[in-house]
């Protein structure tokens, strides 16, 4: 592996991270949304999204064989998709809410700020280290140029 793939590798998973922390956030923005939707006449519940992701290369045995062969092994990461979560709506009892059944209950979405929140320190450690990476492989090649004078 030469050192420059390491930017695309590092390029590829900052878009990554971007994605998840804007999926993050939008999943924080509705948080209280009960009418995200209207499926046969109902409103329904915004449902937590969340980012799956899958290297470049598809099999360790690919990524194997091309580093025997002497071949970039490393290609990065992308996002397979953004998939809704299935778990369970959380019931509220609220009668006066204008979107409450018939026993006065609420389905709310399925968003935990906590869970969110710690997602989102995770994207942005995440992010910051591959910054990092990048700052490290270019201050790499300016030593490897300046012992070229």
């Amino acid at each position: 592996m030469n050192i420059s793939n390491s930017f695309g590798i590092n390029a590829s998973a900052l878009t990554a991270q971007r994605l998840r922390m804007d999926v993050i956030s939008s999943n924080i923005a509705n948080a209280e949304t009960t009418r995200a939707r209207i499926e046969n006449g109902q409103a329904v519940p915004y449902r937590r999204k969340t980012v799956v992701f899958q290297p470049q290369q598809e099999s360790f045995e690919g990524l194997l064989r091309a580093q025997m062969n002497g071949q970039n092994a490393g290609q990065g990461v992308k996002v397979a998709q953004v998939r809704e979560d299935q778990s369970p709506l959380k019931q509220v009892y609220n009668p006066t809410h204008p979107d409450a059944n018939a026993e006065g209950y609420v389905f709310m979405p399925n968003v935990d700020i906590t869970k969110e929140m710690v997602d989102m320190l995770a994207a942005t450690r995440s992010y910051e280290a591959n910054v990092t990476a990048i700052n490290a492989s270019k201050a790499m090649i300016m030593k490897a140029l300046e012992i070229g004078r």
